[in-house]
């Protein structure tokens, strides 16, 4: 039987304050700096950002939106993506990734995923391209990027775009060191505040190697406008506050330290779940040869999920189902004509996953307790 730590009684999924306590000499100074400026919308703090993130990402450009789900849509509207027009994303992911096409009056559909990696399974995108296909959404799950090279060569076979939706993985890397972002037309990128480069709110990224596209982007994020007053075209407000930008510059230059220790965390606890021989009930997350994983989550397969689930919420261990239901399966998406058991490799990971803490400050007392009270779990059931 195993011996639970006693002195650890609470670990949370996340603990952004314990980030912020490290870095709160440096961020306090120039929110400050902003609030004094009294310059919020735009300006030199966003586009100190945007330089710095373009950089990071290995583009040619970036560009700061208000979140995530915004970086989806105004990509979808730089590629001019219209009522009726088919773009191909996977069946499994936040609901922004399909939500973002659905509200252009487009039409998503839907590919199974890999079983090791849950991005979307590029030998199963061919069999979906219609006369009436644009793009392709892959999305960069969990930290860990899709098999890119097969996915661009099916976007030039047919001229289609390719969006990358990263908002899991900025930093995370692709066989020979692309990172995430930087292969496809677009990428977009989330700094929700749980996100491994998180604001103090909403906020996003756009990123291109593509000077027409970026400045289509960049008259499409202010409402179409271009000078001030004069619309091009219809675009929204699409703006990154320069508070958030603020505070992203930075978190920016501590992002690789971060990743290093959730993937050190990731290693500890791969090397745990060995050690205790969970293997008979749980799966831990595969590292893909030559990809580098930043570990926005940490992906456990188990047995009995939900069980498990409120095992660990009763021993005080914040834990999450990330996505409980596949897109063909969610209420909103009845109109496509999809049904139960069209994606099942993607429905079966809705059923077995599981996401326990992975974030850089976890103490080797507090992995040690999420790994012991899985353990206790499978020995009692």
């Amino acid at each position: 039987m195993c011996q639970i730590e006693e002195k650890i009684t609470h670990v949370p999924l996340l603990d952004l304050k314990a980030q912020y306590r490290s870095i709160k000499h440096e961020i306090d100074p120039v929110v400050q700096e902003v609030i004094e400026s009294q310059y919020f919308i735009l300006g030199p703090k966003v586009k100190e950002f945007e330089d710095a993130a373009a950089k990071y990402c290995q583009t040619e450009y970036a560009l700061g939106v208000s979140s995530g789900t915004d970086a989806l849509l105004i990509a979808l509207m730089a590629l001019d993506i219209q009522p009726g027009d088919e773009v191909i994303t996977t069946a499994y992911s936040f609901f922004a990734t399909a939500g973002s096409i659905a509200r252009l009056h487009a039409k998503p559909v839907f590919v199974d995923i890999d079983p090791v990696t849950f991005n979307i399974d590029p030998a199963k995108i061919e069999e979906k391209i219609t006369d009436k296909t644009r793009a392709i959404i892959p999305v960069h799950l969990y930290g860990q990027m899709a098999d890119m090279d097969p996915i661009m060569e099916i976007a030039r076979k047919y001229n289609l775009y390719v969006i990358e939706d990263a908002a899991q993985a900025i930093g995370s890397e692709y066989k020979d060191g692309r990172r995430a972002g930087s292969v496809g037309h677009i990428g977009c990128f989330s700094f929700f505040p749980s996100k491994n480069l998180g604001g103090f709110g909403d906020g996003g990224l756009v990123t291109t190697n593509d000077q027409a596209l970026f400045a289509r982007l960049s008259y499409l994020r202010n409402h179409g406008a271009h000078p001030k007053y004069y619309h091009k075209m219809i675009g929204g407000n699409f703006r990154l506050d320069a508070l958030q930008a603020a505070v992203l510059n930075v978190k920016l230059r501590y992002l690789d330290q971060w990743t290093a220790g959730r993937q050190r965390n990731a290693d500890f606890y791969d090397k745990g779940i060995k050690e205790r021989g969970l293997e008979r009930w749980i799966a831990a997350p595969q590292r893909k040869e030559g990809y580098r994983h930043i570990f926005n989550q940490y992906i456990l397969r188990v047995q009995k999920r939900d069980e498990l689930l409120q095992f660990l919420r009763e021993h005080n261990i914040g834990c999450e189902i990330y996505y409980p239901l596949t897109f063909n399966n969610q209420e909103c998406f009845r109109y496509l004509g999809y049904k139960e058991g069209d994606f099942p490799v993607a429905e079966k990971a809705a059923r077995e996953t599981l996401a326990v803490p992975i974030y850089p400050e976890l103490t080797e007392a507090q992995k040690n307790y999420v790994l012991d009270v899985i353990l206790k779990f499978y020995e009692q059931a």
